[in-house]
């Protein structure tokens, strides 16, 4: 990208960059082709993830496309300031599975000199901003969206639309349990369920009343 060198050499402040988009749009190997090219140029890096996010490997950093970087799993983002002490460069993935801190971890290493490149979720799956990652949009001073191509209508997809029944928030999963929708796309199929909840919810009712007069 255009990031690696800025116009005053003599400013001592770092930058943000915040890489955001829906499932399966990119930002993770976003994230890992400018470490990489961080690392390239000789530059010290560090990489962190939630502990949580087991999904590919419990320590490595894995897009979609299997394109890999070692990263250090951390249980909260109060962790990440003293493992990233004399850092150029410090990376965050799954930014929006962290608690509210990673705002002001982030503001704080920046302050600091320190380049952060940090890529998450904007959005959960009933099409909200997800956790920390509006603030964090915010405060940077770059932020790239990227776009999945929508399995419906082969359009740009900016919306993660979740196929499996888990109402939860956080739930990791691929190609099985979501799927990149446009916005025409994911608003019919979250009509569509609302149709079908509503049937089974009056079925169940139906049932229900029968099996008390039956009684």
């Amino acid at each position: 990208m255009f990031l690696e060198n800025t116009v005053n050499q003599k400013e001592q402040f770092g930058w943000i960059e915040v890489i955001c988009g829906s499932m399966f749009s990119g930002k993770t190997e976003e994230l890992i082709r400018r470490l990489k090219r961080a690392k390239f140029a000789r530059q010290k890096v560090e990489i962190f993830k939630p502990a949580v996010d087991v999904r590919y490997d419990e320590e490595m950093v894995v897009s979609h496309d299997s394109n890999e970087i070692r990263s250090t799993p951390v249980p909260a983002a109060a962790n990440i300031p003293i493992l990233a002490d004399g850092c150029d460069v410090v990376g965050i993935d799954e930014a929006q599975f962290f608690d509210d801190e990673i705002v002001r971890v982030c503001n704080d290493l920046a302050n600091k000199g320190i380049r952060v490149i940090v890529a998450g979720l904007d959005m959960d799956f009933k099409g909200n901003p997800f956790g920390p990652m509006p603030y964090l949009m915010a405060t940077a001073e770059y932020v790239t969206k990227v776009h999945a191509v929508c399995t419906k209508t082969g359009n740009l997809a900016q919306y993660s639309y979740r196929k499996a029944t888990s109402d939860d928030l956080v739930l990791l999963g691929e190609v099985d349990e979501y799927e990149p929708l446009s916005r025409a796309a994911y608003y019919k199929s979250m009509l569509r369920d609302k149709v079908r909840l509503m049937k089974v919810n009056e079925a169940e009712e139906i049932d229900s009343k029968e099996k008390k007069s039956d009684a």
